[in-house]
């Protein structure tokens, strides 16, 4: 598995060829970007923030998830960026190769969910309008609060871990 919380720019194309296989067929391939708005709002940048070691962890855990689900994904790569992501930047990458397409893209599907259900990476968007931004939950998180994350360590805290 190949997994990087990176601060730079995500290399989408070398990502991908570290996934490709002789022996497989299908490469698929999630991108997350920043989008310009937020219901009303317009967006001017995300920022994100990540207990490191943590994620690293919880990101292996979710390629064991997947390895345990279709044994016959040949490779996974999981890049996510930490710090200042611009509007139409990328922000995380999920790339599976298999020998066929159907495993493949169940993988990164399921991949992504999980990713933000279960990774400790926060997101603060910042407005137009707004400089101080606002820190977002994932909908999907499963430590969901319903105070407004203001740090890293409180979003740490609130989600029970800890470093061992």
């Amino acid at each position: 598995n190949i997994i990087e919380i990176v601060k730079d720019k995500i290399k989408v194309e070398e990502l991908i060829d570290k996934v490709k296989s002789p022996n497989c067929g299908a490469v698929s391939v999630f991108i997350g970007t920043t989008r310009n708005t937020f219901q009303d709002l317009e967006v001017v940048t995300l920022y994100y923030e990540a207990y490191e070691s943590m994620a690293v962890k919880a990101i292996e855990a979710i390629c064991t998830k997947i390895r345990n689900k279709w044994p016959v994904i040949e490779n996974i790569a999981v890049s996510h960026r930490l710090g200042e992501v611009g509007v139409t930047e990328t922000s995380v990458v999920i790339a599976v190769s298999s020998p066929h397409r159907a495993e493949s893209l169940a993988a990164v599907n399921f991949g992504i969910e999980e990713l933000k259900s279960t990774v400790p990476i926060w997101k603060k968007e910042i407005y137009k309008d707004n400089v101080q931004g606002k820190w977002k939950e994932n909908k999907e998180c499963a430590w969901h609060m319903d105070e407004k994350l203001d740090s890293v360590e409180s979003g740490v805290r609130a989600a029970g871990f800890n470093e061992s």
